[in-house]
């Protein structure tokens, strides 16, 4: 593996890397600015501000959380003090390969090899994001999207394209696929990253552009892939998968949530990181996907089945559960899963009636407030707090499960990428000290 000294091949490698995305990001996102939340190429005064609390592996993070538009962080719910704010984040994974080929995965073939059907996906969110002004989803696969989107009529793409101005459905992530951070080689990590948020731009203008990492599913984190997110101006990454061993830590210290220092050697290389708390899955109970077994609110006023204040119990008692690993009065909750959503009207029928029953006991004195967001409008409350955070500077690197089950076996399948990455890497840092061009 390698290792992030600035003597290191790693560490130059860090350079090359950062420097390439922000001159391939910049040069083609026209219309969306390369420096977050104002205008300008580089994010030079407006990064994480590295103020020390009490001890040096503490910082705090600071922007100017301000946009002209109502979409971004101008269309966040607002969290209500000396309560607990349970963000709920509608969202579904779909991955752009894996047991089924795309085209599959798309139309809904070969069901019985894996029941998805992507098509399906995004035909049901649009329509129930229009059926309620409240809900709110997020969209990470450009692939799949713009597979489906081309395919609808011009005023159903006006429709989606009002509801991303709206800040109701936000494209997070927004490349062309969720890359692996292993044995991916950087130059394809860019390729992909710049081909999503081109057309991402392109189609959506500002409105479209991805604030948030969203690596939840990937075995294992790179520090080069969170730099590479810092350099291309993302706010914040969100990930699920890291070490079990690690994640028990964490969640024990309240050190789920920190500043990942993501380069010795790049400036505004800081990047906000968490972690969630069930990797990317709805609360044990509360999967109200066609593809779960959890049973559904049941709220018939006379019905001998009603299940409104039993699983409202439940609700409480995990929320509780989860708060006492996160530092501020907000959580973030995935509400979603692998290829979840092809009926989703039925998850947010269910979910509607979970806001609805649980803010009521807030008459009683409960403190819970929950309510739609996403993983940028959850930032944004993060921020609001002004606290300070843990950080890190290594990589979330090896991944294991389990006692004994470490997930590194795939590394073998590019045994020649590091070889190449080492020669290439010492040829473009020997041209960029001759002051000759190396873009290519």
């Amino acid at each position: 593996m390698l290792k992030h000294s600035t003597n290191s091949i790693g560490g130059r490698l860090a350079v090359v890397t950062g420097l390439f995305a922000v001159l391939l990001v910049c040069s083609t996102l026209t219309l969306v600015s390369c420096g977050p939340f104002r205008s300008g190429a580089r994010r030079a005064g407006n990064t994480l501000v590295k103020q020390v609390a009490e001890s040096d592996e503490y910082v705090e993070f600071g922007r100017k959380f301000s946009d002209q538009s109502s979409c971004g962080y101008e269309s966040c719910p607002k969290a209500k003090k000396n309560m607990l704010n349970v963000h709920l984040v509608p969202h579904t994974h779909d991955d752009v390969g894996w047991l089924k080929t795309v085209d599959q995965y798309y139309y809904g073939s070969r069901t019985s090899i894996q029941k998805a059907g992507v098509q399906y996906i995004l035909d049901s969110v649009i329509q129930s994001l229009l059926d309620n002004s409240e809900r709110k989803f997020i969209y990470v696969e450009s692939a799949f999207f713009f597979k489906w989107f081309y395919e609808q009529t011009e005023e159903l793409q006006q429709q989606v394209k009002q509801l991303v101005n709206e800040g109701r459905l936000e494209f997070i992530g927004g490349a062309w696929s969720m890359n692996d951070e292993a044995a991916a080689h950087y130059h394809s990590i860019l390729d992909q990253f710049t081909w999503g948020l081109r057309k991402l731009n392109d189609t959506f203008g500002a409105c479209g552009r991805p604030r948030i990492g969203w690596q939840i599913d990937p075995f294992g984190h790179s520090r080069e892939q969170a730099s590479l997110l810092a350099q291309m101006g993302y706010d914040g990454m969100f990930f699920g998968r890291l070490d079990y061993q690690d994640k028990e830590e964490r969640m024990n210290h309240k050190r789920a949530e920190m500043i990942w220092q993501t380069s010795a050697n790049l400036d505004d290389s800081d990047l906000f990181t968490g972690v969630h708390y069930n990797l990317y899955q709805a609360p044990a109970g509360f999967c109200f996907d066609i593809l779960c077994s959890d049973e559904p609110f049941i709220d018939g006023r006379y019905s001998a089945e009603n299940n409104v204040k039993a699983k409202v119990d439940k609700f409480l008692y995990y929320v509780d559960q989860q708060a006492q690993s996160y530092r501020t009065n907000n959580i973030l909750l995935t509400m979603g899963g692998d290829f979840t959503y092809m009926d989703a009207n039925v998850y947010f029928k269910n979910m509607d009636k979970l806001i609805k029953y649980t803010n009521a006991r807030q008459a009683n004195g409960t403190n819970v407030n929950v309510f739609y967001s996403t993983p940028s409008c959850y930032l944004k409350a993060l921020h609001d707090t002004g606290i300070t955070w843990p950080t890190k500077s290594d990589d979330f690197f090896p991944y294991a499960s389990d006692p004994h089950s470490f997930w590194t076996g795939y590394y073998t399948s590019r045994p020649t990428t590091i070889k190449i990455i080492l020669q290439r890497s010492e040829q473009k840092i020997a041209l960029m000290v001759q002051g000759q061009a190396w873009m290519h």
